[in-house]
């Protein structure tokens, strides 16, 4: 089509889209984004936020004795992101020349999708009610990131780290000590710690009012089976999320610079003691994800870029990664693996990844990751973000003492129809412990206008 037609096109699109976008926002966000049937009141509302059992132990990650629950027990399941995604068992409709899914998959809960079209290549229980672990912390990390800039310093009071569970994953953040918010955030995406999470929460004004701010995040991605009792994703009675919110989480903090840039930091060294006169110590610390360094009996994934792992006793082994190949970008979700092998959760998420790679273009979607409700109504139809920091705009990126094991996040944007924003998402082969850039434009679908963007 010659270029004059083209932009002729596109105005029009937009001329129209200006004028229906009045309409638009007057519908609900749920009616907006969701595919297939519309959940009922109950199952929209508050019947997501309370766990399908509520069976409590303690945590091999970090655990704490159970209070009381509240809310009824096996709520219905929800429907967002499209019918099928709401039934039990395994979704996916595969094509004549589609590979099979792996056999070895044991996830009571896990989900394969496009990152970038947001299509749900297949799913097992996606909207299923579990305890998530570490891997809330993405929805922390989406919630808080924007809200104070890297080069920010705080010092730890005793209070700051009071009220953390017993066995709790630490990074060593001391009392007394001052620490930089870049400092605290790698202190939550490398080494999981619940000190780092705690700090910062009470730089937000405290636990409870970050309990609310990731709670109110989670109901605008229409993260309707998520649950939050605890910032750090410790064991709470009560506290649950499901393969399908872990990866809304996931998608959304990856269309943010700095979130990028933390996710996919293999190694980094922390601020250690202060001894007078002298120059402060500092140690290494390396990420607990096993795909993305390769340690501990898994081989590192080709195209790994992050995102987190988790790990209770109640929750089991949970785990999001975001994988790059060819230009093709994936998430998966794998929750509670029943598998005795060793570090099942890892191995399965890269049989998925695999799987997933093979089957560009051979199946049929059997659902979407839906676009945030405030998309629609509140941007003049450019999706959001959660309004966290995006690309172009000042983020942790690779600031600090990390740079030489981070890889170096890189950004670019481009348009779609004269209605969409692109934005964004670093992805990469990062090898062992080493940096590398990589770059993978990645759009935000938009409900109703743009659903199939051609990368550019």
């Amino acid at each position: 089509m010659p270029a004059v037609e083209k932009t002729a096109k596109r105005t029009v699109l937009t001329v129209i889209a200006a004028a229906l976008l009045p309409a638009l926002c007057a519908v609900p966000a749920s009616a907006a984004t969701t595919t297939g049937p519309k959940p009922s009141a109950a199952e929209s509302a508050n019947t997501a936020k309370s766990p399908e059992s509520s069976e409590t132990s303690k945590s091999s990650e970090h655990s704490k004795s159970p209070g009381k629950t509240s809310g009824p027990s096996k709520p219905a399941r929800s429907q967002i992101g499209g019918a099928r995604l709401g039934r039990t068992g395994t979704q996916v409709q595969l094509g004549p020349d589609a590979p099979v899914l792996p056999k070895d998959l044991s996830g009571e809960s896990w989900i394969v999708a496009d990152a970038e079209s947001g299509d749900v290549l297949a799913s097992h229980d996606a909207h299923r009610r579990l305890a998530p672990a570490s891997t809330l912390k993405m929805l922390l990390a989406d919630t808080l990131l924007p809200k104070f800039p890297a080069t920010e310093t705080h010092k730890v009071l005793p209070s700051d780290l009071a009220g953390m569970g017993e066995g709790s994953s630490l990074v060593g953040i001391k009392e007394n000590l001052t620490y930089t918010v870049h400092d605290l955030w790698l202190g939550v995406f490398l080494r999981s710690g619940n000190d780092a999470v705690h700090v910062l929460s009470a730089m937000n004004d405290g636990v409870p009012k970050t309990v609310r701010d990731m709670q109110a995040h989670a109901d605008d991605l229409q993260a309707l089976d998520t649950h939050v009792v605890s910032p750090d994703g410790y064991d709470e009675p009560g506290q649950v999320s499901s393969a399908y919110d872990l990866t809304l989480f996931a998608r959304s903090g990856l269309q943010k610079k700095d979130f990028r840039t933390y996710c996919s930091t293999a190694t980094a060294q922390f601020p250690g003691m202060k001894k007078k006169g002298k120059k402060r110590e500092t140690f290494g610390i390396q990420n607990t994800n096993r795909l993305l360094t390769g340690a501990d009996g898994v081989t590192q994934y080709k195209g790994i870029a992050g995102v987190k792992n988790g790990n209770t006793t109640h929750a089991g082994a949970t785990y999001t990664a975001v994988a790059d190949r060819d230009g093709h970008v994936l998430l998966v979700t794998v929750m509670k693996p029943s598998s005795t092998e060793s570090q099942a959760v890892y191995k399965e998420a890269a049989r998925l990844l695999d799987w997933g790679f093979a089957s560009e273009g051979k199946v049929t979607p059997v659902g979407e990751l839906v676009a945030p409700a405030s998309s629609a109504a509140g941007s003049g139809g450019k999706a959001k973000s959660g309004g966290a920091t995006q690309d172009g705009k000042d983020g942790a990126g690779a600031t600090g003492k990390d740079k030489a094991s981070a890889p170096a996040a890189a950004s670019q944007k481009g348009g779609s129809s004269g209605v969409g924003t692109a934005l964004a998402i670093s992805a990469g082969a990062l090898l062992l412990l080493a940096a590398a850039v990589f770059l993978v434009n990645r759009r935000w679908p938009l409900p109703g206008l743009v659903r199939r963007s051609p990368r550019r």
